[in-house]
């Protein structure tokens, strides 16, 4: 294989990527709507520390740098309470 083609390869992967932050910024909206039913604060830190932990397990499991995915959760969670906070009409809060 050709580095063109490993490269094309890694935009392929980029992309895909890319469509599942998509798909889990859609659910938030949807996660956002549940917890207004039933009167929940945005932030739930027990479940941020949950998706992390999950996260750094998994990427042990998988022999990633651990530090860096927990760095890349935590900014996918910093993204999602945005998300929550703005399509509740709060705009964007730290």
């Amino acid at each position: 294989m050709s580095i063109e083609e490993i490269r094309d390869e890694v935009r392929k992967v980029d992309l895909e990527i890319l469509r599942l932050l998509a798909r889990r910024m859609d659910l938030v909206g949807l996660i956002l709507e549940e917890k207004k039913r039933q009167g929940l604060a945005i932030n739930d830190d027990r479940q941020n520390e949950l998706v992390l932990k999950r996260a750094m397990e998994k990427a042990l499991e998988l022999n990633l740098d651990v530090a860096a995915v927990k760095d890349i959760f935590q900014a996918i969670i910093d993204m999602s309470i945005s998300r929550q906070h703005e399509l509740s009409g709060e705009g964007k809060l730290p």
